[in-house]
């Protein structure tokens, strides 16, 4: 049976490390090791990690980095992870305990997917939301999906790991939105697996979390992804046309925005490509 690496990146998160990793300790199927990487907290995350080592029935690998953005950290667990499959845990959100048992299950019966993901249960300040329909995930060829907006959450995929050697790692230059960007590429070429059970709890609005940092932006950097993406050789014809005008629709509501308020150069930079 295959073994599985659990990749926890975390910055600043002492309030909430000590539940991911409980979330981790109490799987109904075990992974092989758990890898802590610390994109250079300055709270005491390390020391939440360390008191809770004695309870962990898996090692714990705590790696250390100084700050350079999630991406980064993920890629960092991406080449010290040992195992065939790899599940990655945002640090404030956590999993339901049959999470990987679930996935991996499904992953050993379609061998064929290379990657899966799971629905999430949302709470916002302990609040449960209800997802619209756009954004619950999807099964099979989702490359349209993507396109629109980040459909995968992060803390539902587990990942066989010679996926990166196929796609490439994070881009570690996406302050935020690497996830999307990642995605893309991904969805382009391969089908994802969806495992059709909240086995997530994805929690969010809050201020130091980096979605709600950058939200103003976001649409900038899905821009950057998508042009990137443009780039490719790999895109089919429709593939290609549907980037491209995924890439006119979000310049056009970015530019709109960037001349309402007051940036009018920037502004006309973006309704040029959305023209």
């Amino acid at each position: 049976m295959p073994t599985i690496s659990v990749i926890i990146p975390t910055y600043n998160r002492e309030d909430f490390i000590g539940r991911a990793l409980c979330s981790v300790f109490s799987q109904t199927h075990p992974c092989q090791e758990i890898l802590v990487v610390d994109d250079g907290s300055t709270d005491r995350t390390k020391a939440v990690v360390d008191s809770l080592c004695e309870q962990s029935p898996v090692p714990i690998h705590y790696l250390y980095q100084e700050n350079q953005g999630p991406a980064a950290a993920r890629n960092l667990g991406i080449t010290h992870a040992q195992s065939g499959l790899l599940a990655f845990l945002d640090s404030d959100d956590h999993w339901r305990k049959e999470k990987l048992a679930t996935q991996l299950k499904a992953m050993e019966e379609c061998p064929e997917f290379l990657i899966s993901h799971t629905r999430e249960q949302w709470l916002r300040m302990g609040v449960h939301l209800n997802q619209k329909k756009k954004h619950l995930p999807r099964h099979g060829e989702i490359f349209d999906h993507c396109l629109q907006l980040c459909v995968v959450g992060m803390s539902t995929v587990m990942i066989r790991k010679e996926l990166f050697e196929k796609v490439g790692l994070f881009s570690a230059d996406l302050p935020c939105c690497e996830d999307y960007e990642l995605w893309l590429r991904v969805s382009a070429r391969y089908p994802f697996l969806l495992i059709d059970q909240p086995l997530t709890i994805k929690e969010g609005g809050r201020e130091d979390q980096v979605s709600f940092q950058y939200r103003v932006g976001m649409d900038k950097l899905r821009i950057k992804a998508i042009s990137r993406l443009l780039e490719q050789t790999s895109l089919t014809s429709t593939q290609y046309e549907m980037a491209l005008e995924e890439r006119r629709r979000k310049s056009q509501v970015y530019g709109m925005g960037c001349v309402r308020h007051g940036r009018a150069e920037e502004g006309a930079m973006y309704l040029g490509l959305g023209s």
